[in-house]
């Protein structure tokens, strides 16, 4: 018996059935990249407010900071091996398969965090569990984006890749919505005691049940029929990070860039805002309502900017997020220094929603359209996190330590800042942009 080509199979489903998987799809990358960044955005925050005093005691309040932040950036160095692995395997193999694991060992991760004995306790055993979790943790969020983004992208219409794409993306801000909403409640329905004790732990643990509730949604989404077919045909890469690194070098260098400034802004934005408030005008929650207030407005502003990249492009949106978020950072900091926390919800979210949105938004369509589909996972992912790195996550630590170069000044943070602006814009404008050349035929 002749079965049916994959492509006929799904052309002649009834248009009731491809609609429900389409949105099986989009409820598996929003549910999974929540759940996988709320995980990781947890340590963020966490790193900004308690890590340092719970397993960084030190006679230099600076110097318990900037471990702090060093375990941070560790996370991030380790998801440029977690995208190699994942890639690889995701362009053999599968991108459904990796984003199970990588949920999973996220969740278990996250989990352990919030049961590992304090300084105190344990001495500096407990400083080396957290760096070997927070390890785990950038192995797996290494893995997540770049499948989660090519599962939404790679179901969607060829005009709307922007929109469906942006649904990894607002995934990102839904899981930030959620870890600074629990360190919210825990914070302001505690003493302050009970906070370091015992209450920051609350929201480690609580991942256990967000991940049963993603596995649950994401077991049922299938690989989209684009790549089933180059798998059946056996025509998948044997060596695809080699076949990036030698026949796409420039593409990688471009996704490398438009990686810079928006991961950089956003963790001067959601981290280092957060000691620097606290050092500078004494207060340690203002910064975390406005970013709770600011990811909750980008589950709105993160498919907008995704469907206006499906109108007019990626690269006119991304270019007018870039020459935002340059302008925004000297303003940032002229405000944090000055000016009324009662404003600094509306503040946020012009870096955030307005600026940096309009970059990350349209980002998982745009990766994907750079690489061909039998090394995209690898090329999206190696890209990704290596941008990732360089940009954001070491931002927090390169932040403190040009507040005290420039002394005790931003000034130097927002040049730096502004550097990395003009690196990203020349990625934007050296990256190809189909969906522009679709809008326009459109026309």
């Amino acid at each position: 018996m002749t079965q049916t080509p994959v492509t006929a199979r799904s052309t002649q489903d009834p248009p009731q059935r491809l609609l429900s998987g389409k949105k099986r799809v989009l409820a598996s990358a929003f549910a999974g990249t929540t759940i996988e960044w709320y995980d990781f955005y947890l340590y963020g925050t966490a790193a900004a407010l308690i890590f340092n005093v719970q397993f960084f005691p030190s006679d230099s309040e600076l110097g318990s900071r900037l471990a702090s932040f060093a375990t941070l950036a560790v996370g991030f160095f380790a998801r440029p091996l977690g995208g190699i692995v994942a890639g690889h395997l995701g362009d053999r193999v599968g991108r459904k398969a990796l984003l199970v694991v990588s949920l999973l060992s996220m969740g278990t991760a996250s989990t352990l965090i919030g049961l590992v004995p304090n300084f105190d306790a344990i001495g500096w055993w407990a400083a080396v569990s957290l760096v070997v979790l927070r390890i785990v943790q950038g192995l797996s969020a290494g893995a997540e984006w770049g499948g989660s983004a090519l599962l939404s992208v790679e179901h969607a219409p060829a005009r709307r890749r922007g929109l469906f794409g942006s649904f990894t993306q607002i995934g990102s801000a839904a899981g930030m919505l959620l870890a600074t909403s629990s360190f919210f409640l825990v914070q302001n329905l505690m003493s302050d005691e009970a906070f370091e004790a015992f209450g920051w732990r609350i929201p480690f643990l609580a991942s256990a049940l967000l991940v049963a509730l993603g596995l649950w949604i994401r077991l049922g989404v299938s690989d989209a029929p684009e790549f089933q077919e180059l798998k059946d045909s056996g025509k998948v890469a044997k060596a695809p990070l080699r076949e990036v690194l030698t026949a796409h070098p420039r593409v990688l260098l471009v996704t490398i860039g438009l990686r810079l400034a928006q991961n950089s802004v956003f963790y001067l934005i959601t981290v280092y805002m957060l000691s620097y408030l606290a050092e500078n005008r004494g207060d340690s929650t203002s910064g975390v309502t406005a970013v709770m207030i600011a990811s909750a407005v980008g589950l709105v502003t993160g498919p907008a900017w995704g469907w206006a990249s499906d109108r007019i492009g990626r690269k006119p949106v991304t270019i007018f997020g870039l020459i935002g978020i340059a302008v925004f950072g000297w303003f940032f900091f002229a405000f944090l220094d000055a000016g009324p926390l009662g404003l600094l919800p509306l503040v946020v979210i012009l870096g955030m929603n307005l600026a940096h949105d309009a970059v990350y938004g349209p980002q998982a369509a745009w990766f994907a359209e750079q690489f061909p589909i039998e090394v995209r996972y690898s090329g999206v992912n190696m890209g990704y996190q290596l941008g990732t790195v360089i940009g954001g996550g070491i931002m927090p630590m390169v932040a403190a330590l040009l507040y005290v170069a420039g002394g005790h000044s931003p000034w130097l943070i927002c040049g730096y800042l502004t550097l990395l602006c003009a690196l990203s814009l020349i990625a934007a404008i050296g990256a190809k942009d189909p969906a522009r050349a679709l809008a326009r035929t459109a026309a």
